[in-house]
């Protein structure tokens, strides 16, 4: 299954709820995403058939690895764009809602080089 952007989305909200809960249920993501329940509800599905997101008899959401793989490279990209974003001058909501437009577009190679130039510029 290849993965759409919604789909990254979803993976990354799950990741930065498991941190901040112990338990992750469909509901969290509604709340955090602001999504209707039928639309979770229908994304859970599709990332479970896929393989990223299992949900055991209680309802509870976990990441399979893979789904923690992608999940913490979207995470990655959207920690570094939004903080990249921000050392230039742009103001930290616009920061983060464009390092969210960004991360899901951006080429490996592009970001390791944005990687590579903010952590020398930190090192100066």
């Amino acid at each position: 299954m290849i993965l759409q952007e919604s789909g990254e989305m979803y993976l990354e909200s799950i990741l930065v709820l498991s941190k901040e809960k112990a338990y992750v249920r469909s509901i969290d993501v509604c709340e955090h995403m602001g999504f209707s329940k039928p639309s979770v509800s229908r994304a859970i599905g599709l990332l479970k058939n896929g393989g990223y997101v299992t949900v055991d008899a209680d309802g509870y959401l976990s990441l399979t690895e893979n789904g923690r793989e992608v999940a913490e490279k979207i995470l990655e990209r959207h920690t570094m764009l939004t903080d990249f974003l921000v050392s230039i001058g742009v103001d930290r909501e616009i920061a983060a809602a464009d390092a969210c437009k960004i991360e899901h577009h951006l080429s490996d190679e592009s970001f390791e080089a944005m990687k590579r130039h903010a952590s020398a510029q930190k090192n100066k």
